[in-house]
């Protein structure tokens, strides 16, 4: 025979889009129109129900960037269309080739309850399924002109402030019209079967089958009358659409979802309103499609909906209860999970997972986080303590260099806890489950022959709309297809069921999902970071001091209401396009105003507590809020200042050839002509920290022009070119006194400026280096030099909860891809017998090599990655002034870094009163961290403390509240009981005692008498 395949496979493509799909609706009628632009910002329904509507006809352009115009639509349906199914058109002016970010609407009734949501694949309102004629129809569209910005070039769009007036869309159709349903139907018949057919082999019989059946379909379908010859057509299609797949065929677990980023390219309030269009989209699709099943994540976006729309959230609430809206996830917002702090992500879990049991009765044992740039090594232990039980992510496929080896397995964290753990190989988290994405899924499925089965979440995300018919459409045809995957609809923890069942001794993957991608993101608004990592350390302090003050003090209120509502502003802005830097102008903006709220307000609830606490005195009581006693203070509690004895006063000499000499009797620093340290000498140990001929505390300065993704990566050829910041405006000693001596060093380069201050202190075993950028560069890449003379064959970095171990070599593809990591509080590296730690207050990203000199040694250089300038999405990032604080700890071992780390980042506050405060609870092993104290979210006054051991070892240590006891039990994240054996009854004297595995988490439900 003749192959005529490519001509038939033309003509199907043809007559689809310019004949078929066309004729899906027919008939139409023009809607007469109105239109009102909105001033400024959104505003409520009533407002926009009665605002002074004028004419406006299809044609016209409208919305500037960020814009709101409402139009109203009203019309009539004919008397002959009686009987018929009667759907409105209504296209704003949509891209069909983009599903979200542009323009969406959400079609209101005159009585301001919503219908539905408009965007590009579902521009349709029913009307009437069977008309009676006559109706009348009166709707207002709330159309959002959010300009499109994902091109990847720099655009003042991406702020209010600074976008455009132009309008950015041309209305193009309000019709009514007949829905013509055998034509739809039709419609997805062809479509799934094209796209099956073009998956299979050229030599596949099957392929040929359904060739022929096309072939003969559309000879059925008269181009002058597609209606009336669409059931023809249809009939010619039933053998192939019933034949069975077969009984190996992979079997795909179809989840409605809606990716949907709380921040990204648009501001946080259009999120609000992205959240309601969707979801209003999803009840109504759930009203029709009774099999229909939604996810959704992220307890905020549900929060918004209950605050800005409480009727669609009754709704939703009917849905859930009915089992098709299905809350997933656990966590307040999908957030980045590389950056968060630990106590941050215990409560990214509690308020998630609180909402959703307090809300809906919902406990969710998921956690659906598909797209944060890599996840921590921590999240496993986390996610147990949740009481979760299973863990979905998909954006490791977009590593780089190395492929992910399994797409079910246990994913082992730093305390030796397993999760099972599903990556879906569709590859994507928006699937149209049309053919070519379900033959991905099946051919990449790397279990094959152990497991049988993923998850295709599927649905237009970001603006687009959610899951449609023609999704369901597809899914209905391919649930027992041959030549295709087994399709079925239906809940997440049902396919964590089964995929368990079949595959419980799945493979082990230990330590962090690092993404081979988005290393940037580390480092991208520093603002931003700094913010949040200022905020983790205030909340710790408020609630510390609150806690304290509750049970101290009589009278004293524990502000529950203020704290969780700081607690979820911080939550918030910790989601995966907003910590990581990568969001518009506006998301940062408002990030720094509402960062600086957060400071104040959270310094107000500290000092109310704490001068309660210090009561009526002029003693000046120092309050340590770090978990470690330092200056003779005990971990949580205030008192005077005391000197360690024998602390030697701090010196400086001038150094031959230029500069200063800085000693304290543990530490001898030299900082030469240029400014930079020299020599960082171990007097204790009689060792220099520094390579031979190296200097630290070098500026350095990068080309920083990645390959595609702007504020998101860096690529590995930035290191091709280095410029050391060497030139000296001045070097001067700007404090000497017998408890500190600080240098400062003040430079130009390029358009910016820094000053830099090297700080040595009495009896302290670090330096302290501030370091003041005035930056003003653009597509550069600023680092911070520390070469070390040591041999390391790892370097540790604090993570949640612990630390994570990484090869400074590079043997392999998998640990060359690390050339830019993650680290909280501290780095360390370190030989057998000695190392080196550098600490910070709020830089993530960092770099770690290794060199082998002339004289044999190694050097290994640790550097902070302090500021980029990336022009994408936001054209101004990081532009203007910056104050970054870090310290070289040489000698340092992990538990000092754990120390130094919390201390430079939890700092000393002096509040005048009558006399010390004694600790709450104290821990006698230093192992064992105190990460928060607090009282109980049931406001029972029970006091809530959550520990961890520090080292990587175990622990053995008693716990000491500094109030009567009635009991004590570990609980989970939610401070639920838990039968762990990690908790003793409370002996006679109140302690209680406490062992824990290596890196173990903790929380301990103190009961108070």
């Amino acid at each position: 025979m003749h192959d005529d395949r490519s001509i038939t496979e033309h003509r199907l493509r043809r007559v689809l889009k310019e004949r078929i799909r066309p004729a899906v609706h027919s008939r139409p009628v023009p809607l007469a129109i109105e239109r009102w632009e909105a001033p400024g910002e959104p505003v409520p329904v009533t407002e926009g129900l009665a605002a002074p509507y004028e004419a406006c006809a299809i044609g016209e352009t409208w919305g500037p960037a960020w814009g709101t115009t409402w139009f109203k639509v009203t019309g009539t349906v004919p008397a002959e269309w009686a009987g018929r199914t009667v759907e409105a058109v209504l296209d704003l002016g949509f891209d069909r080739m983009m599903p979200g970010f542009q323009c969406e609407g959400l079609v209101h009734r005159a009585d301001g309850s919503e219908v539905k949501a408009l965007n590009p694949y579902n521009d349709w309102v029913r009307v009437a399924d069977s008309a009676a004629g006559g109706e009348q129809v009166e709707w207002y569209v709330e159309a959002a002109s959010n300009p499109v910005l994902v091109d990847h070039s720099a655009t003042y769009e991406g702020d209010r402030q600074t976008s455009g007036d132009e309008p950015l869309y041309r209305l193009a159709r309000m019709d009514l019209a007949v829905f013509e349903t055998e034509v739809w139907e039709l419609v997805q018949d062809l479509e799934v079967l094209h796209d099956l057919m073009t998956q299979l082999g050229e030599t596949d019989a099957r392929r040929y089958e359904i060739l022929r059946a096309l072939d003969a379909a559309l000879d059925a379908v008269d181009l002058g009358d597609v209606p009336g010859t669409a059931a023809a057509a249809r009939t010619r299609l039933t053998g192939v659409l019933a034949a069975p797949a077969r009984a190996s065929a992979h079997r795909i677990s179809a989840i409605g979802h809606a990716h949907i980023d709380s921040a990204w390219l648009w501001p946080l309030r259009e999120t609000v309103r992205k959240v309601s269009r969707t979801t209003s989209n999803m009840v109504n699709l759930m009203d029709a499609h009774p099999e229909f099943v939604f996810a959704m994540s992220q307890a905020q976006q549900l929060d918004w909906i209950k605050t800005h729309r409480p009727e669609l959230f009754e709704r939703i609430k009917k849905k859930i209860a009915d089992g098709q809206f299905v809350p997933v996830g656990g966590m307040w917002v999908e957030s980045d999970t590389n950056m968060v702090g630990g106590e941050a992500m215990a409560r990214q879990f509690l308020y998630g997972k609180k909402f959703f049991l307090d809300e809906f009765g919902i406990e969710t044992h998921n956690v659906w986080l598909p797209d944060s740039f890599g996840y921590t090594a921590a999240m496993p232990q986390i996610v147990k303590l949740s009481g979760s039980k299973w863990f979905l992510t998909q954006k490791i496929c977009w590593s780089q260099v190395n492929a992910f080896p399994h797409h079910t397995f246990w994913w082992e964290g730093i305390d030796g806890t397993r999760v099972f753990t599903h990556f879906p190989p569709v590859d994507t988290y928006n699937s149209d489950l049309g053919g070519a994405q379900l033959a991905h899924a099946a051919s990449n499925y790397r279990e094959k022959g152990r497991g049988s089965r993923s998850l295709v979440p599927f649905g237009w995300g970001d603006g687009g709309g959610g899951p449609t018919r023609e999704h369901l459409a597809r899914a209905r045809r391919q649930r027992d297809l041959e030549g295709s995957p087994r399709v079925e609809i239906e809940r997440p923890d049902a396919f964590f069921e089964k995929a368990h069942a079949e595959y419980a001794d799945a493979p082990v993957w230990a330590g962090e999902l690092y993404l081979e991608l988005h290393r940037g993101t580390y480092t991208s608004q520093a603002k931003t970071k700094q913010g949040n990592r200022r905020s983790e350390s205030l909340l710790r302090e408020a609630e510390l001091w609150a806690a304290t003050a509750a049970v101290r003090v009589p009278g004293y209120g524990y502000p529950y209401e203020d704290l969780e509502r700081i607690w979820k502003t911080v939550l918030l802005h910790q989601f995966h396009d907003i910590l990581p830097g990568s969001s518009i102008a506006w998301v940062h903006r408002e990030a720094r105003a509402t960062y600086t709220k957060v400071r104040e307000e959270l310094r107000g609830i500290t000092l109310a507590a704490q001068t309660a606490l210090a009561g009526e005195g002029a003693a000046e009581l120092v309050f340590n809020c770090a978990p470690h006693a330092r200056r003779g203070v005990p971990a949580g509690g205030a008192g005077p200042a005391q000197a360690p004895a024998g602390r030697q006063q701090v010196t400086v000499e001038e150094r031959h050839g230029g500069g200063h000499v800085l000693a304290n009797g543990r530490l001898l620093v030299e900082v030469d002509g240029r400014g930079l340290i020299v020599s960082a000498y171990d007097l204790e140990a009689r060792r220099e920290a520094l390579a031979p001929g190296r200097a630290a505390n070098l500026l350095q300065i990068h080309p920083d022009f990645p390959n595609m993704w702007d504020a998101w990566d860096i690529d590995a050829f930035y290191r091709n070119s280095v410029s050391d910041l060497v030139e000296l405006d001045a070097l001067e000693v700007a404090e000497a006194g017998p408890d500190a001596v600080t240098v400062r060093v003040s430079r130009t380069f390029g358009r910016s400026a820094a000053v830099q201050s090297i700080t040595l202190r009495a009896g302290a075993k670090t330096v302290d280096l501030l370091t003041e950028v005035d930056w003003h560069e653009t597509e550069k890449f600023l680092k911070a030099a520390f070469p070390l003379d040591v041999k390391a064959e790892r370097s540790a970095s604090e993570t949640q909860f612990g630390h994570v171990y990484r090869a400074t070599h590079t043997n392999t593809s998998w640990e060359a891809a690390k050339f830019e990591i993650c680290a909280h509080r501290w780095i360390h590296v370190a030989e057998p017998g000695w190392g080196t730690a550098i600490l910070n207050d709020s830089t993530y990203g960092h770099d770690v090599t290794r060199d082998m000199r002339p004289d044999g040694g190694q050097t290994t250089t640790v550097r902070l990655s302090l500021l980029r300038a990336p022009r994408y999405p936001d054209p101004e990032t990081d532009q203007g002034a910056h104050t970054l604080r870090f310290s070289l700890a040489p000698g340092a071992e992990i538990a000092d870094a754990v120390r130094e780390g919390h201390a430079l980042n939890l700092p000393e506050r002096v509040v005048p009163g009558a006399g010390p405060v004694a600790p709450l609870l104290a821990v006698d092993d230093d192992a064992v961290v105190v990460e928060a104290v607090k009282l109980a979210e049931d406001r029972s006054g029970d006091v809530i403390v959550r520990l961890y051991e520090s080292r990587g070892g175990r622990a053995t240590a008693s716990l000491t509240a500094g109030f009567a006891l009635s009991g004590a039990f570990e609980t989970d994240l939610l401070e639920r009981p838990l039968p762990g054996p990690a908790v003793a009854a409370p002996a006679a004297d109140g302690t209680v005692a406490l062992t824990l595995r290596p890196f173990q988490i903790v929380t301990v439900r103190l009961r108070r008498v």
